[in-house]
């Protein structure tokens, strides 16, 4: 299992728009990815809703992690994203 920790870079967190975007992203990935706020209990990346609900503020660290074939390659890509601000583009 791979991992990768990241602070959120969009201003206003992994919220709309942010949200949606990394979810599409982790679905386009083909591999079972979770992320989780410290403290928190990880949720599946590719859920919207699991996404929202943690409530990941602009400068939260989050930990991804990712099983299966290409989960590194996945998971660069995916700390990539996060670490925009996808408010700003």
């Amino acid at each position: 299992m791979a991992s990768r920790q990241v602070a959120i870079g969009s201003s206003v967190g992994l919220h709309a728009r942010p949200a949606s975007m990394f979810v599409q992203a982790a679905t386009a990935t083909g591999v079972t990815v979770t992320i989780a706020k410290d403290g928190g209990n990880p949720v599946d990346a590719r859920s919207i809703l699991g996404v929202m609900a943690m409530g990941a503020k602009n400068g939260d660290v989050v930990t991804l992690t990712a099983e299966g074939d290409g989960a590194d390659a996945a998971l660069d890509s995916l700390v990539a994203l996060l670490e925009r601000d996808l408010d700003a583009e």
